[in-house]
């Protein structure tokens, strides 16, 4: 898996992503040295195939990270905390990938509604392979559709100021009312969990962890609470959301005191819930979406982003 002259095999996008979503989960979960990590358990958790999941668990082996058994399979050999270089290296190798161009081009409005492959693959130098993993991304994220024989068509993203604002708008009406569902039903295990995982970030986890790792964390903490409303269509409706809130917001670098403190807002939401107060979580959570807007819809920010009004 290594060239000749040792340095290791560039991945392609699609590997790169598991890589990615590998580490994240490693440290999200704050997995212990020694943790068995199953192909099959990790496919299902990232939602893909094993096929991807089995040579990237190979790279990180061969970087380090984890140890391979042959008969065994492969176990975590270093800490969650000590992985550092590994997220700089794929934040690196992921900053000048196909996906992130086309990311720019459709925030930027450059792209047309229909996308063709050939086209595309002229356009940006890349195989189909390589393409269609960028393609297949796009549409599990909610912002592209594949056209029977026809190509691609691009989906409505948060790409302008009104946009952006809608979209916090929807949430502080959906969120809140989750909680009061006469339907909510707390699952205390995976409640212990996104305690862990919140307390983390708190303590030191906020001063390390990638702008992409901290916005997954945040989506994951917001539909775990949806997915306790017991109403399937809530939670399917924020999962669209996050994954259209991830085009602007994997480059929204918030300075670390206000991840804290958001992280923080967290525990105190989860607080309440576990004390039976949910009206109180509710409000608490309306007040956090607010702020979250607020910090968010700022000139300086809005401008960094390159969003624009509609107007």
């Amino acid at each position: 898996m290594t060239q000749e002259n040792n340095t290791p095999i560039a991945l392609t996008a699609l590997q790169k992503r598991v890589a990615r979503e590998v580490i994240a989960y490693v440290r999200h979960e704050r997995l212990p040295v020694g943790h068995h990590l199953a192909e099959s358990h990790l496919a299902r958790a990232l939602n893909t195939s094993r096929t991807p999941v089995k040579f990237v668990l190979n790279h990180l082996a061969e970087r380090g990270m984890l140890r391979h058994d042959r008969n065994r399979g492969f176990f975590l050999a270093r800490a969650a905390d000590d992985l550092n270089d590994l997220v700089l290296e794929i934040a690196a190798a992921e900053e000048n990938s196909v996906y992130l161009k086309f990311v720019e081009l459709r925030l930027s409005r450059q792209l047309p509604e229909h996308l063709g492959e050939i086209d595309l693959m002229r356009e940006f130098g890349v195989s189909r392979t390589e393409l269609r993993s960028v393609l297949l991304r796009m549409q599990q994220e909610g912002w592209a559709e594949q056209r029977s024989g026809q190509g691609w068509r691009l989906l409505p993203v948060i790409d302008s100021i009104e946009a952006y604002e809608e979209s916090f708008s929807f949430r502080v009406t959906i969120e809140p009312a989750g909680l009061l569902s006469p339907t909510f039903q707390v699952d205390q295990k995976v409640l212990a969990l996104c305690r862990q995982q919140q307390e983390y970030i708190a303590a030191t986890g906020y001063l390390s962890m990638t702008t992409q790792e901290l916005f997954e964390a945040n989506s994951k903490f917001h539909e775990i609470l949806a997915g306790f409303s017991g109403n399937r269509f809530l939670l399917q409706s924020l999962k669209r959301l996050n994954g259209l809130r991830r085009l602007v917001e994997y480059s929204v670098d918030l300075p670390r005191p206000t991840r804290r403190k958001q992280v923080l807002e967290h525990l105190q939401i989860l607080d309440l819930i576990e004390r039976g107060d949910r009206l109180g979580a509710a409000d608490r959570l309306r007040a956090h979406l607010e702020g979250a807007r607020r910090n968010k819809l700022n000139p300086a920010l809005l401008e960094r982003l390159g969003l624009q009004s509609e107007d």
